[in-house]
């Protein structure tokens, strides 16, 4: 006991002095039974003084016990008043009625009332838990009073390891352990055998001469007979209040409630850690204690985050992969093609769609390159083998502005075009088509396109075709080349713009209709705008996964729904262990922290393992060769362990809530069952 808590007694027996220890005044306890109200407790009056110990006696059923969780405060009264040292308690709220029981009051219960899952040490130092002590001034004392019990050799052991006279020795030294002034021993050798018993009464007796206030209840008068004082009730009511002759000798009086019952150690950082602590320790020992109930719990979570996490990746990978093959068309490009849209009928007839409108255009400052197009089907040969293909006149900047990527070879330069030179780039289809099963070489072959000779300089890698088939035979030569020697006509089929970086296309769209339809007078004209194509497939991608990612959720809701049931679940089980928690002072806020930790931890490990089967499906995804790839991002991860913590949060808050709102006398009388 620290001097500064000394010297507060002190001034409290001084300030206090002639102000009973306990004062109960018309106490009345009713109770409905279904339509009718049982009084258990009529007009009680009853003094208590410091140091006193006393015993209450009485037939089962008379209202001892009642009358003895009043004055611990685990129930109020329902009329009458109590009043602690002159202190009224209706007026403390319920974490200031878990004060005074953590601070002042220390239970000793028939049934003992030991948390399975802890050892002797643990049991003895969970008050000190709940008052805020550094972990090794608690465990010190804990250990402390057990050794003064005779409990040092088993300070490791579990309850279900002890003896009945072992646990009610721990039971003691638990109520002891933030140096209560107040024992209540409800019915303390009830449970045990006669040597047993009497070396109980013993040490009650021993703690009775150091000043503390005993209060017994029993039914047994020669237990009642070793108080200085006995109070007989029966039917509700007191019927005999005498003192033993000579009375017990005592110690100085210790006088309880002279502290706030807000006690500053409970409110420190580290009284706060030590609770989180405290219920991190117990969620983990519940987890381990139930686990197939705990696996089955965490399923849900696990096959929700798995799929968000799953269809994030593989939204983004498919994401990356349709910008992939767009930009093999071309990225950020404007196809202009002569007629009012596909399908013109007069498309064929409008001549004014020039390479001068190309030359106009390359020099606006939204265009880094303009190259004009003509296109044909026509019968290529070499050698004996022929087949059709398209005839691409084009520019040399058409390659930069598609994005074409050589094979071999080179591509055809602009002094090509100047000279209408007689080159050609083929593509791979058409290399296959016309040199593979000869093994010739293509590059400085020459090649008969319809009864125009032209030597290949360059193959060109793989293209994506567009909307057409890959599989289609394409040839590229100077635009000048196929106007004069292929079509005989000045006409184009199209002007291919790449867009400059940074320029919207929508933007640069609306410059050129405005250009061409004042140089051309009327708009003759339709526009492809490619980064439209890209922006519908990837609005559509992201579309997909959105709708699979909200199936994913409702899973995790649906897992979410499984945690809350199981923690309701695990709070019926575990009412006992509350209503022991309670009793030593726990504050509802303690409770709440506890159980929503446990669910917090659940739905974080269930996370945890969502996230690793995630990756380890994205190893098995790339492992069966796919053309795409799971891209996993760091914010998704992110995002699930989030949605763990908030689904533990959101759906552990009420079993929680319903757990710390437990009735402290009702969750004992179930530890009692």
């Amino acid at each position: 006991m620290t001097v500064a808590r000394e010297d507060a007694r002190k001034d409290t027996r001084e300030d206090r002095a002639g102000t009973p220890l306990i004062a109960l005044e018309g106490v009345t306890r009713n109770y409905l039974s279904g339509e009718e109200t049982v009084s258990v407790l009529r007009g009680i009056d009853l003094t208590i003084e410091a140091g006193e110990m006393v015993a209450i006696v009485g037939a089962s059923g008379s209202g001892k016990s009642t009358l003895m969780n009043i004055l611990g405060c685990l129930d109020r009264p329902s009329g009458g008043s109590y009043r602690i040292a002159g202190r009224d308690t209706s007026r403390l709220a319920a974490d200031e009625l878990a004060a005074l029981r953590r601070e002042h009051f220390g239970f000793v219960f028939q049934r003992y009332n030991l948390l399975a899952e802890l050892t002797a040490l643990g049991n003895v130092e969970m008050p000190a838990i709940y008052a805020g002590h550094p972990a090794a001034e608690r465990q010190a004392r804990a250990a402390a009073l057990l050794g003064r019990l005779g409990m040092a050799p088993r300070l490791g052991h579990l309850p279900g390891q002890l003896s009945g006279g072992q646990q009610q020795r721990v039971s003691i030294a638990r109520a002891l352990m933030n140096d209560a002034d107040v024992i209540l021993a409800d019915e303390p050798t009830g449970a045990l055998d006669r040597q047993s018993g009497e070396e109980v009464l013993r040490i009650l007796g021993e703690l009775h001469a150091e000043g503390r206030t005993v209060i017994i209840v029993t039914h047994d008068m020669n237990v009642a007979a070793r108080a200085e004082r006995i109070i007989e009730i029966s039917d509700g009511a007191i019927v005999a209040d005498r003192r033993a002759e000579p009375p017990a000798t005592g110690g100085t009086p210790r006088a309880a409630a002279g502290r706030s019952v807000s006690s500053s150690n409970g409110a420190s950082w580290r009284g706060a850690f030590g609770q989180f602590q405290e219920a991190f320790r117990m969620a983990l020992r519940s987890m381990n204690a139930h686990r197939l109930r705990t696996a089955l719990t965490m399923l849900g979570i696990v096959i929700g985050i798995a799929s968000v996490v799953c269809v994030v990746a593989l939204g983004e990978g498919s994401r990356q992969k349709v910008l992939a093959n767009i930009s093999g068309l071309g990225t950020n490009t404007l196809e202009i093609f002569a007629g009012k849209d596909f399908g013109d009928t007069r498309s064929g007839r409008i001549t004014t769609l020039v390479a001068a409108d190309a030359d106009e255009l390359a020099r606006q400052p939204y265009v880094e390159a303009a190259t004009p197009t003509v296109s044909t089907q026509s019968t290529v040969r070499f050698g004996a083998k022929e087949a059709s293909a398209l005839v691409n006149g084009v520019s040399d900047r058409y390659f930069a502005a598609k994005g074409t990527k050589l094979s071999a070879g080179r591509l055809f330069d602009a002094e090509s075009v100047e000279t209408r030179a007689l080159d050609v780039v083929i593509d791979e289809n058409t290399r296959k088509a016309l040199f593979d099963e000869q093994g010739a070489d293509p590059l400085g072959a020459v090649i008969f396109v319809g009864a125009v000779p032209a030597r290949v300089v360059g193959v060109a890698g793989t293209q994506q075709g567009g909307f057409g088939s890959s599989q289609n035979l394409s040839l590229y030569l100077p635009y000048t080349t196929v106007q004069t020697r292929i079509l005989g006509s000045t006409s184009l089929r199209s002007i291919t713009l790449k867009i400059r970086d940074g320029i919207d296309s929508a933007y640069a769209e609306q410059a050129v209709t405005r250009f061409l339809t004042q140089r051309h007078g009327t708009k003759d004209f339709f526009i492809i705008n490619t980064d439209d194509i890209r922006r519908t497939i990837t609005s559509t991608t992201q579309t997909m996964t959105a709708l699979i990612a909200a199936i994913a959720v409702i899973s995790l809701v649906v897992g979410g729904i499984g945690v809350m049931n199981i923690m309701l679940v695990s709070v019926s089980e575990r009412i006992g262990e509350i209503g022991v928690r309670m009793a030593v002072g726990a504050r509802r806020n303690n409770i709440l922290q506890q159980f929503l930790t446990e669910a917090v931890m659940v739905c974080l490990f269930g996370g945890a393992i969502g996230i690793a089967l995630a990756l380890a499906f994205g190893v098995v995804f790339d492992w069966l060769g796919s053309n795409f790839a799971l891209v996993y991002s760091t914010n998704s991860i992110i995002l699930a362990f989030v949605c763990s913590s908030l689904i533990g949060i959101a759906f552990g808050f009420l079993p929680a809530r319903r757990a710390s709102l437990l009735d402290p006398v009702a969750a004992l009388a179930n530890a009692r069952q």
